[in-house]
């Protein structure tokens, strides 16, 4: 058995791609229009409909729900937060808190709403496991582990070399960092489940309807043009798509494989009873779960960025991506280097020039968007969407500001993206400094990190 390239994801040759839901049918009105049937869309028209049922909600969504980063995703669902430190320079160390403790709650918000609406996605939470497996990486571990306690992660624990091979035999790995925060899912089921959640009720989402441009009051489509007063942009990893929004997001691609499931004796091997979500203190890192029918899918970067903010063609990835993380999984478990990989793809992620996630609404415009969630989106599209909810309604005079409307993430603005190819060299720069660094510092033991990763994160603005 050959492995499958591309096909969206494993998880939509496991779970099936959706019956086709119908296009719009021509101009029409309605009082938010979301564009976007990921996670980000779906959980905004989810909290907005239940907050104010009487609200027409229209969703549009180029292919179908899911087809992005929300269907293709590692399945992690946990507590980081793009931009946090920054937010902390920008508004202070107590504001930068605040929004951790909304992500560390959002974890249980998202496992809450799927018992409640019945959604099996797979989900246990065993939390997230990080490990080092080099001097350099150790460092940096320990670095890591005391700015999460400082933000306030007082349950966070840290793990020596036993301690870490007790929870999942990580070959070399000679510490880790373990927080709760964090779940195991399956992505496709969680989107199919939200999304039927979202039209029992009585949302109307309408697939295969690409939108080319947004502007005020107005989301233009070839097939007509839905006017609102409120027309939200949930289109992170695709959003250079849309008129004007070329160097908005950048889309960065990550791309994983998905082994053939193991049997008793692998796992017995490897360990990983408490199901975990496992990553690694690399500057080019992995991400990676145990899933329900006992697979490992594991990811990482490829080629990280096509020239001029193109996307993939339906996850399709390059054989030397497959070929590179497939070592990466024999790297950690050399005892699996005979396992067959039945299954690989890719999708893009939206990266801010700054890094930083933002929910922002103009109150002006009518316009609001949310994302840049650079890797972190599986929760952190429920706190953007939860966001958005309370920014409406505030703007409506429905309700005054909340503890979310207060965060600093709200509103916040960003510089684009440089001009091709200065966007493409820069980009392809910062990983070739990455990965060069992982090699010296995994082949010279070399115990601080890389000064040339160093460099490279500083001008990459990270």
């Amino acid at each position: 058995m050959s492995t499958v390239n591309g096909g969206i994801s494993f998880w939509y040759a496991q779970d099936g791609t959706p019956a086709p839901r119908e296009p719009l049918p021509g101009d029409i009105s309605a009082d938010v229009c979301i564009v976007g049937g990921g996670y980000t869309g779906l959980w905004t028209a989810y909290y907005l409909k239940k907050a104010v049922p009487f609200l027409n909600i229209t969703v549009l969504e180029a292919k179908f729900c899911g087809y992005g980063a929300s269907g293709r995703n590692g399945g992690w669902l946990y507590n980081g937060i793009a931009g946090r430190d920054r937010y902390a320079k920008l508004h202070g160390h107590e504001a930068a808190v605040r929004l951790q403790q909304a992500m560390n709650a959002t974890v249980g918000e998202v496992v809450d709403v799927c018992e409640q609406e019945k959604i099996d996605a797979d989900v246990h939470r065993g939390g997230v496991l990080e490990v080092a497996l080099s001097p350099a990486q150790l460092a940096r571990l320990k670095s890591f582990h005391a700015a999460e306690l400082a933000f306030g992660e007082t349950d966070r624990e840290m793990y020596g070399a036993r301690e870490t091979a007790g929870r999942i035999r990580v070959t070399g790995a000679v510490g880790s960092s373990w927080t709760p925060h964090g779940a195991r899912l399956h992505p496709v089921k969680l989107v199919k489940g939200l999304a039927a959640a979202v039209e029992a009720l009585g949302v109307t989402i309408h697939e295969s309807t690409p939108v080319t441009e947004i502007k005020p009051k107005h989301a233009v489509t070839p097939y007509g043009t839905v006017r609102a007063p409120y027309v939200l942009r949930c289109t992170e990893g695709f959003t250079a798509s849309l008129t004007g929004q070329r160097r908005t997001w950048l889309p960065m691609n990550s791309s994983m494989i998905a082994t053939e499931p193991l049997d008793d004796a692998q796992w017995e091997s490897i360990g990983w009873d408490g199901r975990e979500t496992l990553g690694d203190m690399a500057h080019a890192y992995v991400y990676a779960q145990r899933t329900a029918d006992g697979r490992i899918a594991l990811g990482g970067r490829g080629v990280p960025y096509r020239f001029g903010s193109k996307t993939d063609n339906d996850g399709r990835t390059q054989p030397q991506t497959v070929e590179a993380l497939r070592d990466i999984l024999v790297r950690f478990f050399p005892q699996l280097a005979g396992v067959r990989v039945d299954h690989a793809w890719s999708g893009v992620l939206g990266v801010p020039r700054d890094w930083c996630a933002t929910v922002t609404l103009d109150r002006s415009t009518g316009l609001g968007w949310a994302g840049g969630y650079v890797g972190s989106g599986v929760a952190t599209a429920n706190l953007a969407a939860r966001t958005l909810r309370d920014l409406i309604q505030q703007d409506s005079g429905q309700s005054g500001p909340t503890d979310l409307t207060s965060l600093p993430w709200v509103n916040h603005k960003v510089r684009k993206w440089e001009p091709e190819p200065l966007r493409w060299l820069g980009v392809q720069a910062m990983y070739a400094a990455f990965r060069g660094a992982d090699h010296r510092e995994s082949a010279g033991h070399a115990a601080a990190t890389d000064r040339v990763a160093v460099l490279a994160n500083r001008l990459s603005g990270r």
